[in-house]
């Protein structure tokens, strides 16, 4: 249920549904030097050092095989939570100043430097706090998903190339049942996004935007159709959904008899977009794999629209993505442990973080072959988002 994936404490640390609490961060104990070679990604985790003190963010340079050697200056003293990278820029919500999204400066060996802040409350919308950011595909404007007090709603900002100062474009309603922190993905043609959520089968919605060309995302009524349930569920109702890099979407999908959930297991079904942005599913009970993932945190699709990665709260398990067909089973769990949050890079490897561990998780995933990545995992207690810069 996506109101308890992600818990804004005002006034206090950002944190995962675990628990609003701060906890001090350790160094790695089993750290490996990368092999020579070029980078070929950067990776940043926010986690929480406790005592009082600001939250660190955790900045790492992965080689061709995955392992991971810290930037020089990590970790960087600066209390962020939600991020988002373009190639150039990290942005990020200050955890001081949840109204707040601030932007650093990626360096050349992968260092940040702190350029500016800007508060998410603009002449036009009102924001209590911000969470989820994401770019589009060409990381010139940045969204931030927003709650005014009442209902949730994404802002748009443009993007200065050279100086990173975000310029308010406007924003939408998203009409999700506020509380709601489900992540935002546009498909391959960088106008339609969407994201879905189903708040304990009682507010369930796929939510459709539309980018102008000015880069304002807008709301828009996108219609869609339901998989058909097995004997004994009335619905499915949709949970989490990614984009491929074409026009298609993989929805997550919990059983339903409305008011409430019904007994079954969270399933994968596979939505197509028309080129009016609304969706089709010809997905059945019959044909789409159950997950052992019964409470989903997070779904993210490899760069290639391959393999499709879901976590939660018991672990992560990875799926054959086949674009308009049925998604296929792939892998057991990975891992037992919960994972709250995840990325891949574009040389086949997925980086997942653990708060429940302390860990971050590096693993070189491939159509045909998966294993861990060398010095895997890398302990990171408090660790609450990840972000990831492919460089390749």
């Amino acid at each position: 249920m996506a109101s308890f994936r992600f818990i804004v404490c005002l006034g206090s640390a950002f944190t995962t549904a675990v628990a609003c609490a701060q906890v001090q961060s350790q160094p790695n104990s089993n750290s490996q030097t990368a092999q020579s070679g070029s980078p070929v990604a950067y990776v940043y985790v926010a986690a929480g050092t406790g005592n009082g003190n600001p939250n660190s963010v955790f900045g790492y340079s992965a080689a061709s095989n995955g392992a991971l050697t810290p930037i020089s200056g990590s970790p960087f003293s600066d209390n962020v939570h939600s991020m988002a990278v373009n190639g150039k820029f990290l942005m990020a919500v200050d955890s001081s100043n949840t109204t707040n999204i601030d932007t650093f400066k990626i360096g050349t060996n992968g260092a940040l430097t702190y350029v500016t802040s800007t508060p998410c409350a603009q002449t036009g919308n009102s924001c209590v706090y911000a969470f989820n950011l994401f770019f589009d595909h060409n990381g010139s404007d940045l969204y931030a998903m927003e709650y005014d007090g009442s209902n949730d709603e994404t802002a748009s900002y443009s993007v200065n190339e050279s100086s990173g100062v975000l310029n308010y474009l406007g924003n939408t309603i998203t009409g999700a049942f506020p509380g709601d922190y489900t992540s935002t993905f546009f498909i391959g043609d960088n106008v339609y996004a969407y994201s879905a959520d189903q708040s304990a089968c009682m507010y369930p919605g796929i939510y459709g935007f539309q980018r102008e060309s000015s880069g304002l995302l807008n709301s828009i009524n996108t219609q869609y159709n339901w998989p058909t349930p097995p004997p004994g569920v009335r619905a499915y109702y949709p949970d989490l959904t990614v984009a491929d890099p074409t026009n298609n979407l993989a929805v997550l999908e919990q059983p339903a008899n409305p008011p409430g959930c019904a007994s079954g297991p969270v399933q994968i079904a596979v939505y197509t977009v028309d080129a009016n942005g609304n969706l089709n599913t010809n997905s059945t009970y019959k044909d789409m794999p159950a997950t052992k993932i019964q409470n989903p945190y997070d779904m993210k699709m490899s760069p290639s629209g391959q393999l499709l990665a879901v976590a939660g709260q018991e672990g992560l398990q990875v799926f054959h993505f086949n674009g308009a067909n049925p998604v296929t089973h792939y892998t057991a769990l990975l891992t037992k442990i919960p994972i709250s949050q995840m990325f891949w890079d574009n040389s086949n490897h997925l980086y997942a973080i653990s708060y429940t561990a302390g860990e971050l998780l590096v693993f070189t995933i491939t159509p045909t072959t998966h294993r861990k990545a060398p010095g895997s995992p890398y302990a990171i207690v408090g660790a609450q988002n990840i972000i990831v810069q492919p460089l390749k």
